[in-house]
């Protein structure tokens, strides 16, 4: 194989890691506002909670309020019926107080339904405090996990991406240029090996010419399909075309 070549492998495989590593970073982010609104979705279903069983204890003080209200209109009817000596008014007051007690007693159907709602309520806050408290827990060890994970693969990134320097300038420029200019169009796999006679990036059968080309390790031999550099190795199979 060609020393180019070799060094050229070396750079590719380099650049796959770059790749990689940008990728890996690239993930952070996303994961990161995974764990955080996992988070706000579990505070928001808490706080929801919490709103409800506040608007119904605000509903049974309102309606304790009523009971209170119409109480009090019974004792002043019951007073009034005391002082009065008319059968008519006596009976029309009588209807009063009936009425209130009947508005009492469907007041208080009502609170014992707000009260069993109200009930539920807090069993939900109870399991959802403590499924945030749990979510929020968990939130803390994946963002800390997910920022050291950061942190690291910057640091490889630099590490990956200052080698790449040497490596590239080890090329040297004839076959760097052609390496860089397919890098452009092709992604990754750039440099390919001849599979059973056909190049190993496009899978189009080679030309024996190019394949002998390619075994006898004199230039840089590239795909005539896709403009790949293609190399050889003796565990290859190298069935020449016909």
């Amino acid at each position: 194989m060609l020393e180019v070549i070799e060094k050229l492998l070396i750079l590719q495989e380099r650049d796959r890691r770059i790749l990689h590593l940008q990728r890996e970073l690239e993930s952070v982010d996303p994961q990161r506002r995974a764990v955080l609104t996992k988070a706000e979705k579990a505070e928001a279903a808490l706080e929801h909670a919490r709103q409800k069983t506040r608007h119904l204890e605000g509903e049974r003080k309102k309606l304790e309020l009523e009971v209170s209200s119409r109480q009090e209109r019974i004792e002043r009817y019951s007073l009034q019926q005391f002082q009065t000596k008319k059968n008519e008014e006596y009976r029309a007051l009588t209807h009063e107080i009936d009425t209130c007690k009947a508005e009492i007693a469907k007041i208080e159907d009502q609170e014992l339904d707000i009260m069993e709602q109200a009930e539920a309520a807090h069993g939900a806050v109870s399991d959802l405090a403590a499924n945030a408290a749990t979510v929020k827990e968990e939130s803390a060890r994946q963002l800390a996990d997910l920022a050291a994970r950061e942190d690291t693969l910057k640091k490889h990134l630099v590490e990956a991406i200052e080698g790449r320097l040497a490596l590239a300038g080890a090329a040297g420029e004839a076959g760097l240029a052609i390496y860089e200019r397919l890098r452009k169009n092709k992604g990754e796999r750039v440099v390919v090996g001849v599979e059973h006679g056909a190049c190993g990036g496009c899978h189009m059968k080679l030309p024996a010419q190019v394949v002998l080309e390619c075994r006898g390790d004199q230039n840089i031999v590239t795909c005539p399909n896709c403009g790949r550099i293609l190399y050889y190795t003796r565990e290859m199979d190298m069935a020449v075309a016909e």
